[in-house]
């Protein structure tokens, strides 16, 4: 009994982490560029009351075994890098990665960060930048007579200017992959930084090395589905149910024993 209540609690446990996620998963669900995160499980040590293979006598093998579980502990939470739908906006500055990639962005202490949200504004001097004021790598300014911003699917920037008839360059988004996005450190703000075990970034041309191309005037929504999540919350909150009741059953049955004693 002592072994029900302490396994139930871990899956109590367990359970509300996963129930945390979902709710941060739903939060985010107009979240540009978000990527939701799922929850992943695994059983925790057992206990070897008959251990498979021993010896039933000097001439058979115990075919199963007898072991007993101790409960389960969550150990990861996935991001889940699928592609979210696109949402049109007809900004200039808005962008969409078709595909894989991320964009760069330059934080104040100098490290580059990661990003699914392609949402970007022009800062006083003309520098395009992140919502949160950050500059994208490597830097694109925009002159401040330009009437027009063109951006291509390759990720070069032109602006029109009076005058001129021809477009003219002023930059280029270049697009970073790793071996193992799921492994990023997300760190808010729709920022991920590199991690060992997310390898480190290739830096290339949109379009180019199995990256993603671009698409101006679009942004890339979060890829939570809330029916799913809705779904999944429905579950889990049965499973905690369910183990909650094995707590209470397990302390009838410490009743009934002390009851017995008296």
């Amino acid at each position: 009994m002592l072994r029900a209540l302490h396994s139930a609690a871990s899956g109590m446990e367990a359970l509300q982490l996963n129930m945390d996620n979902i709710a941060h998963n739903l939060a985010n669900v107009n979240t540009t560029g978000f990527k939701q995160r799922r929850t992943q499980f695994q059983d925790l040590l057992y206990q070897n009351l008959v251990a498979p293979g021993s010896n039933a006598s000097t001439s058979t093998e115990v075919p199963t075994g007898l072991q007993i579980g101790l409960g389960t502990r969550a150990v990861s939470n996935e991001i889940l890098f699928l592609q979210g739908d696109y949402m049109e906006t007809g900004n200039e500055l808005d962008l969409v990665v078709e595909g894989r990639g991320f964009f760069q962005v330059r934080l104040p202490d100098g490290q580059i960060a990661y990003s699914r949200s392609g949402a970007f504004h022009l800062d006083r001097d003309g520098n395009i930048v992140t919502a949160a004021g950050d500059p994208v790598e490597p830097q694109i300014n925009i002159p401040r007579e330009a009437t027009k911003i063109s951006i291509a699917a390759d990720g070069t920037v032109s602006v029109n200017l009076p005058g001129q008839p021809n477009a003219q360059q002023v930059g280029r988004f270049d697009l970073a992959t790793f071996s193992n996005p799921a492994g990023l450190n997300s760190i808010g703000k729709n920022l991920f930084l590199p991690t060992a075990s997310s390898g480190d970034p290739v830096t290339s041309t949109a379009g180019e090395n199995g990256t993603g191309t671009l698409l101006q005037g679009f942004l890339e929504q979060s890829n939570v589905n809330i029916v799913k999540e809705m779904i999944n919350l429905i579950i889990s909150q049965r499973a905690y149910e369910s183990n909650s009741r094995v707590v209470r059953t397990a302390d009838q049955m410490y009743q009934e024993v002390n009851n017995m004693v008296r």
